[in-house]
């Protein structure tokens, strides 16, 4: 209780405008993405020869990044100025793919997979997304505000320092404009970019089982254009697969969001390969999400396009299948991004650090490529490439502070510590665990 009280206090007392002090950080051992020619994603073979400079320093003024180097060029002076002490920083994560808003757990479903139930035959039981979609549904708009928020605080605890939040467990016009709104006010009150994607096409309600046809019309018809006039999304996204949405059903949600200015984030290709890869890089799609089935056709197309092949793993680790391909997907040179997925169903988690250690145990990734994954790569999934992502002059000055480490190697090897001792946001320390348990 006196972590998550402390926690709190830190996250809130900075929420108030004051002058902002200039900050450097002296005898940094790892500084990691210290990019001096600043890259939009890192492709292929780059993602495993990041930039790290050793034995460094880091300016941050009105909350921008204005410089970095060697030691033997550190500044003698600022407001603040923090001794390292062979510390690392890392740019903080950038969480491009999450469901952060929802009413209540689905523990028992997780039970009901330890038994043996699939996650296909649990949604078909009327589990999953539907069991998500009723308890929104009876959630009032403030419920579910404050839930989101204690979850967003939570995650900015782990150094995430932005973020993609959907809809999706609404299904109704009313339900999808609620959570959308909630995502509008967790986008004003927090320190971290928040950006809102429509998912309205993430499973068929109950009400229009014999009559797909109406429900696409409802999310063409009366959603978006509601969605647009309020200014409540930045993208739009649709569930392509099997037993949820076509291929042809997502190129109209796509369509129609593209007339009121959403680009496409598409989940796809979670259990089966159906032409949603093709679909989403033919319209432009900023990224394509899950990705555990992936053919060698399909790495083709996305090389043949801009679309970042966003990965979550702690999905497939949390209900059994395939982990994703990130090997393949790598060595093609593609820029390979990693997300939380954080949900109530598949993945109720939103710590990106354990998200990198199932990258590198499970997918094969190298930890630097991880890494650079949830950074730099994560950025370009969100369109934040030039603000965050990596340690940059002009960059906001969001970042993570670890405790002293041998190796950026530890970061996905100890799995089970948590690495962020202080988090900053625009050169300001929100999170700071090196305290909490003192007496």
């Amino acid at each position: 209780m006196f972590f998550l009280k402390s926690i709190r206090f830190l996250f809130l007392r900075f929420n108030n405008p004051k002058p902002m002090p200039s900050l450097l950080l002296r005898n940094i051992r790892f500084l990691v993405l210290a990019e001096t020619a600043p890259l939009p994603a890192y492709p292929g073979a780059q993602m495993q020869n990041i930039p790290v400079l050793k034995d460094a320093y880091l300016l941050v003024e009105n909350g921008r990044i204005a410089g970095f180097g060697s030691m033997l060029a550190c500044p003698e002076r600022a407001d603040d100025v923090i001794d390292a002490d062979g510390r690392a920083v890392i740019p903080a994560w950038c969480d491009s793919h999450t469901h952060l808003i929802f009413a209540r757990s689905r523990e028992e479903e997780f039970v009901d997979r330890i038994k043996g139930l699939s996650y296909e035959e649990i949604a078909r039981r009327g589990g999953g997304i539907l069991n998500s979609a009723r308890r929104l549904q009876e959630a009032t708009e403030e419920e579910l505000f404050e839930s989101a928020l204690g979850r967003l605080k939570e995650v900015i605890t782990y150094g995430t320092g932005a973020i993609e939040v959907k809809s999706g467990y609404g299904l109704t016009v009313e339900s999808e404009l609620k959570m959308l709104r909630v995502a509008k006010r967790l986008r004003e009150q927090s320190p971290i970019p928040v950006k809102a994607t429509f998912l309205g096409a993430h499973a068929l309600p109950p009400a229009y089982k014999s009559n797909r046809e109406a429900y696409l019309d409802l999310i063409v018809d009366e959603m978006l254009p509601r969605i647009a006039d309020e200014g409540l999304a930045d993208y739009v996204d649709a569930f392509c697969e099997k037993g949820f949405f076509s291929v042809k059903e997502m190129e109209r949600v796509l369509e129609a969001g593209a007339r009121y200015g959403l680009k496409g984030k598409v989940h796809t290709n979670q259990f089966n390969s159906m032409g949603g890869i093709e679909s989403a890089v033919a319209q432009g799609a900023v990224s394509v999400d899950h990705l555990e089935v992936v053919s060698d056709a399909e790495v083709e197309v996305l090389k043949s396009g801009a679309t970042i092949p966003t990965l979550l793993p702690s999905a497939p680790f949390f209900i059994g299948g395939h982990y994703q391909p990130a090997r393949k997907l790598i060595d093609a040179g593609l820029p390979v991004a990693l997300a939380t997925d954080y949900n109530p169903g598949s993945t109720p988690s939103g710590r990106m650090q354990f998200v990198l250690s199932l990258a590198c145990i499970k997918c094969g990734m190298l930890p630097e490529e991880a890494i650079c994954a949830a950074t730099i790569n994560g950025a370009k999934a969100l369109e934040l490439e030039t603000e965050l992502g990596s340690i940059a002059k002009g960059k906001r000055g969001s970042f993570i502070l670890t405790p002293v480490i041998p190796s950026l190697a530890y970061l996905p090897y100890a799995f089970g510590t948590d690495l962020a001792e202080r988090v900053y946001i625009d050169g300001k320390c929100r999170v700071d665990k090196r305290s909490v348990f003192q007496d």
